[in-house]
């Protein structure tokens, strides 16, 4: 099964290339066609390119003739680190993200050890306006199977998490349009713009400006710090690689390190070990009792 799902990826990736080739071939009103828009406008769209786009390109999220965006969904797995559980930091004994970026949903399922020895599971969900936690991936979608449990106070931190991830904020900085600014401070692109679906918060990311031809040498982001009202969030990346396994890479680079810090206070240390970036199949619908309780409190 997990091979079969690489080979869909790969394939996928693959079968975009040809049909953006194929489009420019068969002339400028086929590709519109083909791609779903005016062919100028991807032309220009292509080059050159925004301060926001630049980004996409160097994380190799831009595929194909058209270099259109050709990632919609991420596996993060295996990875280690902590995550900080009733004030104490908990190390991971397993993490794994799922995140579609198309629906904006994102699960993430953790076990930890506390500092006294006891283990602490949690699988914790977004999706669109609600946000719950689950006993079994899944739960409830099945009459009699697990437990889904609201938990509406959680869904701004976790749309925030999302869509500052590595690649969910150059997906967030291009949505915005004209509403993300861009500003050079100490030699580095500076872009401010709209987190998705979290009204009043706003994102600062500092985007790297190394030399040479390396993974995201420049260009992806450093650190990105998240404000809404009080509370700021900061994401800081660094060990950029294309961490797929061996026979699935893509060149679509993640950083290896990722702090998370809220208030000063870290959140998530986390090591990616592996991951699987391209089109697979991940999904996070709503269960009835979730929607049925309400976006919000």
């Amino acid at each position: 099964m997990r091979f079969a799902v690489i080979l869909l990826a790969s394939a996928t990736l693959v079968a975009q290339s040809l049909v953006s080739a194929g489009a420019a071939a068969r002339g400028d009103q086929a590709a519109a066609s083909v791609l779903g828009g005016n062919p100028k406008t991807l032309l220009a769209a292509r080059d050159p390119k925004t301060p926001a786009q630049l980004w996409m390109w160097h994380m190799g999220m831009l595929r194909g003739e058209y270099e259109v965006d050709g990632v919609a969904t991420l596996e993060v797995q295996r990875s280690t680190g902590t995550v900080r559980v009733g004030g104490q930091p908990c190390t991971l004994v397993n993490y794994r993200a799922s995140i579609n970026y198309q629906v904006s949903g994102m699960r993430v399922q953790y076990t930890c050890t506390r500092p006294d020895g006891q283990m602490h599971k949690a699988i914790e969900v977004v999706s669109g306006d609600f946000a719950w936690d689950e006993d079994i991936p899944g739960a409830e979608l099945v009459p009699g199977k697990g437990k889904a449990v609201p938990n509406p106070t959680a869904r701004n931190e976790r749309l925030i998490r999302l869509w500052s991830g590595p690649q969910g904020a150059p997906k967030a900085a291009v949505a915005a349009g004209t509403n993300t600014k861009a500003s050079t401070v100490a030699g580095k692109t500076v872009l401010t713009y709209p987190i998705p679906g979290v009204p009043g918060a706003t994102a600062t990311a500092t985007l790297l400006a190394g030399t040479g031809d390396g993974p995201c040498a420049r260009n992806c982001a450093e650190r990105i710090e998240v404000r809404q009202g009080n509370v700021v969030t900061e994401f800081l990346y660094s060990e950029y690689e294309d961490y797929n396994e061996p026979l699935n890479k893509i060149k679509a680079f993640f950083p290896g390190h990722i702090i998370e810090k809220r208030d000063g206070v870290t959140i998530l240390d986390l090591r990616i070990v592996e991951t699987e970036t391209g089109n697979l199949y991940v999904i996070m619908p709503v269960p009835a009792s979730v929607r049925k309780a309400g976006a919000t409190q």
